[in-house]
């Protein structure tokens, strides 16, 4: 034990810019090591828990640092590899590592105190109170205590604080600070013999006495059940008490007798929420001769680069090569980082990885409980090679971006599969990172080497990867030599001319709905839009329904008869007449995935049809429900947004049709063209497996598209070439980089005048790189009003000096008593 304080430097999870000095006491010095939390007190009342970042033994004057009021930890929880990838996020990004903190941690682990409300002894008639006192204070006698949000509740005020304050200050309440262990092990009672039963003579003569008394049938019943669990367990120690009391032929009794008479055992013990899986683990599949050259071209491109990109087309067996890579990592025992985007596309990966590395397989994404993320946080910190008997569990994480915050310990390789797609990019809170980009970092902090997947490759890494910056392997053809699928342009405005279109479909995309149904295959379509119709409108007036806190139309959305706002989550119930002209005559306007799907059955009764969007895969199991449905023909028409388009595999799909091609290319944005060209030419690779060529059909009133000509030829390098000279004519990325600030404040004209005021501070150091301030394509949401400036930062130039520049207007526009009420967002390369 130390017999002196030492002190520490704390990180806790705030918007703040430093670290707080803490003292240890000597008790707990010899404890204190960087990487745990503790619990420390923040502010006049606040406590929090905090990760140690640095101790030393001498401050200047201790006497006016607050204590670190204990120590969680028995091992740290964070090691400095994590550290170092939390201060290049907080810089690149330009946030606070509290902030980083804070979206790395799984909410178990952070603690927060809770104000806690209690009554005093005073006697309430004695002094002047409100009726809402009154009724406060009889709560509490009742309830002895409540947390605010408990008060809120209860007496149905959504602001309870100064009617709390006035009667803090009267003496009729009590405020305190309680702070609580989010994280709870789950346990389970278990059974087993007592040690004087453990022998088999023992145990003999056990039955001899139970079984001469015929009052002890049960008991005996009991015993012979327990005894065949038993048998059928590997360790052959313990059973399950509620497996014991499921078995028909037990009673509760009979079993708390066996207890009570000391020949059976209870006991509690801690079990893993993530099961051990069960089942055959298989070797690799085999590679066919195109795949073992692209692989030994990847083995050998790692001795150039750290970084390559895996172009491959859509079905070329991308997934069998990374299987190889992990068994060729993992022999090494070093760990694997396959990251995905979308939670949707880890339901068919896990399966894949499963059947060829078992339990080394661990799954971490946002559906996961917060317990269970802790558990998996756990396996990867025990994870650990230098012991002879080391655990491998979790050896091995999938997931999306947030597995990037894992406390691994020796990565050997980071797989981002599907690398272009925009939801590695996190757009709120900060850290506003990129999944992909942060796991290159993150790979070099552990020298481990990094595969980026995709048939359709971000301009950014395509430009990379031919100027040398990345490896480079191509894998053009179709795994077992099935053709690229036949795409078909269907023009909506020549089928409108002829009255030829049935509802939202065109002629083309039915006939081919029919053939694949007659011949037993099954059939995606990808509408890039949720809900029943976009919007509502008056025939009579034209009054259509917005949001009341956003300025956005409310979506329709048939399956509840409601509006709803997709930005703040508002939902109104659809007036029966028009709010403006009392009209009876509202028409809804559009289409979205619930349209297509109550349209489409209309077509095909006889069809299962099923929808996959964020509104049906709300829930941990929808996703792979509907996705087994599908894998097992249950459902022959699957109607989706964008997370049809992923990377999934499905052998029966012969046909897709994309019902609305020009919603994705005619959206205001520099990069609509590539993520247009994107989810065509992914969701049309879902189409044609095994034996058959795949058949696409694209709705656009736009025919002659330039983006759509390259998705019917499969020319991704013919796209690329096309989009970069006009990247290069505007100095757009990957010839620029770019920050964007919004400016937020709850009046228009205010956030405008702001806006202004910061541009030209920015413009003042930086010139013509500041464009702006603009009104941005939603310009109010949640009730705040946006503004957007974006600065566009040559190659040449430093960024890092460019940062400091922001980050000074920024401060000076920020500590402006006049503008203390804006809000000012920074982020960097905006997706």
């Amino acid at each position: 034990m130390h017999d002196k304080e030492v002190f520490a430097n704390v990180l806790l999870p705030l918007p703040v810019p430093r670290l707080f000095t803490y003292r240890i006491p000597a008790e707990l010095a010899g404890e204190a090591v960087p990487g745990k939390r503790v619990i420390v007190p923040f502010g006049k009342q606040k406590v929090y828990s905090g990760v140690i970042r640095e101790i030393y033994e001498s401050f200047p004057d201790p006497s006016s640092l607050k204590e670190v009021l204990s120590i969680l930890d028995d091992l740290p929880l964070v090691n400095e590899k994590q550290f170092a990838l939390w201060d290049w996020m907080s810089e690149y990004y330009m946030c606070s590592t509290g902030e980083v903190m804070n979206c790395a941690l799984p909410a178990a682990l952070k603690l927060q105190s809770e104000t806690i409300v209690e009554p005093t002894e005073i006697d309430p008639t004695t002094i002047e109170i409100t009726e809402a006192e009154e009724q406060l204070y009889r709560l509490l006698l009742e309830k002895k205590s409540m947390t605010i949000g408990e008060v809120s509740e209860e007496m149905q005020r959504p602001n309870v604080h100064p009617m709390l304050k006035r009667a803090f200050e009267k003496g009729l309440i009590i405020l305190s600070e309680e702070i609580q262990e989010q994280y709870k092990p789950k346990k389970e009672k278990v059974i087993r013999f007592a040690e004087a039963y453990k022998s088999e003579s023992a145990l003999s003569q056990l039955f001899s006495e139970l079984e001469s008394d015929p009052r002890k049938v049960r008991q005996v019943e009991t015993l012979m059940v327990f005894l065949k669990y038993l048998f059928e367990k590997e360790e052959r120690d313990t059973v399950n008490k509620s497996l014991l009391l499921k078995h028909k032929s037990i009673s509760r009794s009979s079993l708390q007798t066996l207890i009570h008479n000391g020949i059976l055992v209870e006991s509690e013990i801690t079990v893993d929420r993530i099961p051990l899986q069960k089942g055959q683990i298989t070797s690799p599949v085999v590679l066919s001769d195109i795949q073992k050259e692209v692989l030994e071209k990847i083995n050998s491109g790692f001795e150039k680069h750290d970084v390559i990109l895996l172009h491959g087309v859509t079905s070329s067996g991308k997934t069998e090569l990374y299987i190889h890579l992990i068994e060729e990592t993992i022999k090494q025992g070093k760990q694997v980082l396959y990251l995905l985007p979308e939670i949707a596309l880890t339901t068919q990966i896990i399966n894949r990885l499963r059947k060829h590395f078992g339990d080394r397989v661990g799954v971490y994404h946002s559906r996961y409980s917060g317990n269970e993320r802790v558990e998996i946080w756990n396996h990867v910190l025990s994870f650990n090679t230098s012991e002879s008997n080391f655990s491998n569990r979790s050896q091995i994480i999938l997931g999306a971006r947030s597995c990037l915050f894992l406390p691994f310990k020796d990565l050997g390789l980071v797989i981002v599969d599907e690398e272009h797609d925009s939801a590695f990019k996190q757009n709120d809170p900060a850290p506003r990172y990129n999944g992909r980009d942060t796991a290159i970092v993150l790979a070099k902090l552990h020298q481990a080497k990094t595969i980026l997947g995709s048939a359709t490759p971000s301009i950014e890494t395509y430009y990379n990867a031919t100027n040398d910056r990345y490896g480079l392997v191509n894998l053009s053809e179709r795994h077992g030599g099935l053709a690229m699928p036949e795409v078909v342009v269907a023009d909506m405005k020549e089928a409108r001319k002829r009255k030829q279109m049935k509802s939202i479909f065109t002629p083309q995309l039915l006939f081919a709905i029919e053939t694949a149904l007659a011949e037993k295959e099954q059939v995606i379509l990808f509408q890039n839009r949720r809900g029943f119709s976009p919007f509502i409108e008056c025939k009579n007036c034209d009054w259509i329904p917005h949001c009341k806190n956003c300025s956005v139309t409310l979506t329709y959305h048939k399956h509840n008869h409601s509006l709803r706002c997709h930005y703040c989550g508002y939902i109104e119930t659809i007036p029966s007449v028009c709010p403006v002209c009392h009209d009876h005559q509202i028409e809804v306007k559009g289409f979205g995935t619930e349209k297509v799907e109550e349209e489409i059955a209309v077509f095909f009764p006889n069809a299962a049809v099923a929808r996959m969007d964020f509104d049906s895969t709300r829930t941990k199991t929808s996703y792979q429900r509907i996705i087994n449905d599908f894998e097992e023909q249950r459902i022959d028409i699957l109607v989706g947004t964008q997370m049809v388009t992923k990377g999934l595999d499905f052998d029966h799909v012969s046909t897709v049709g994309i019902l609305n091609a020009d919603q994705l290319l005619n959206f205001p944005d520099f990069r609509s063209h590539e993520r247009g060209f994107q989810l065509m030419a992914q969701v049309s690779g879902r189409s044609g497996r095994k034996v058959k060529r795949g058949k696409v059909i694209i709705q656009t009133v736009q025919a002659d598209h330039a983006v759509i000509a390259e998705v019917v030829r499969h020319d991704y390098p013919s796209f690329y070439r096309i989009e970069l000279a006009e990247r290069k004519a505007y100095n757009y990325p990957p010839f620029s980089r770019l920050i964007e600030l919004t400016i937020r404040h709850r009046d228009e004209l205010t956030v405008h005048q702001g806006a202004i005021v910061l541009t030209d501070l920015i413009r003042e150091k930086m010139g013509g790189r500041v464009l702006g301030p603009n009104i941005p394509l939603v310009p109010k949401i949640r009730n705040q009003f946006n503004r957007t400036i974006l600065i566009k930062i040559e190659r040449k130039a430093s960024v890092s000096e460019a940062k400091k520049v922001i980050k000074a207007c920024v401060n000076n526009f920020i500590q402006n008593r006049d503008h203390s009420a804006f809000r000012v967002i920074v982020d960097v390369d905006p997706s």
